[in-house]
């Protein structure tokens, strides 16, 4: 118990000490007036481009790593690598990039919890998620794939909670992979827009030119129609 107690205080101080160094770092370099400007925005917006044109090998494997490590150790949630993933590289490419980061990220979590927090999650969650413990073990793979798809808890305990029914490795890789590849898609669809219409506008395009815009009104409309359906699925599948 006492080791345990070490372990997570050690993470815990490593994991701030991280963050602070990132924080100090990127904004000795940049003021919080520059990152909120258009055209800060735009002008980067070309640095990404140009770069990722030159090499998209390179690029592509750096950003994978970059999105790994978002979820594990920096444990971030993973709408803002998506959005950046679909700015960067396209919904396509974007999609298939981040996916495969947020999955093999989200393992690696699974990994460390179960070997230093399964007590401790166990102790916060086994009561509440008890009614869950019968259906993964009835279908471990399509249950954990529904449990992916329709989120509605936080991505960091959403990786972890599985740690409480033993879920196989291979069951949990392929789950997440499928599960999460439908919102991915479509939030990366809505950083490809955006990128279309900074490249498109020199000046600063107004809300509803945004919103109207087909790049990100289409999106955003089947991420609302994907909402709703998880939403549903999670009363037929988790009622009790």
């Amino acid at each position: 118990m006492e080791n345990t107690k070490k372990i997570k205080l050690f993470i815990g101080l490593s994991y701030l000490l991280i963050v602070c160094l990132f924080l100090y770092f990127f904004f000795s370099k940049f003021s919080l007036s520059e990152i909120t400007s258009y055209d800060f925005l735009r002008s980067n917006r070309s640095y990404f481009i140009e770069l990722k044109n030159s090499n998209l090998f390179l690029i592509s494997i750096s950003f994978l790593i970059l999105t790994i490590l978002w979820v594990f150790p920096f444990l971030g949630f993973g709408s803002p690598v998506v959005l950046l993933g679909g700015f960067i590289f396209g919904k396509w490419t974007g999609t298939i990039i981040v996916v495969f980061g947020l999955t093999i990220g989200a393992t690696l979590l699974y990994i460390f919890g179960n070997y230093f927090l399964k007590n401790f999650i166990r102790e916060k969650f086994l009561n509440k998620y008890k009614n869950l413990e019968f259906k993964f073990k009835k279908s471990e793979f399509i249950y954990l794939f529904i449990f992916r798809l329709v989120g509605g808890i936080p991505w960091q305990i959403q990786c972890l909670l599985p740690t409480l029914f033993d879920v196989k490795l291979k069951n949990y890789f392929f789950s997440t992979l499928l599960g999460i590849t439908p919102g991915v898609f479509l939030i990366s669809s809505i950083g490809s827009g955006l990128e279309k219409i900074i490249d498109s506008n020199i000046k600063v395009p107004g809300i509803s030119d945004i919103i109207f815009s087909r790049e990100i009104y289409i999106p955003l409309l089947a991420f609302f129609a994907l909402v709703l359906t998880t939403i549903i699925l999670r009363k037929i599948f988790f009622k009790d």
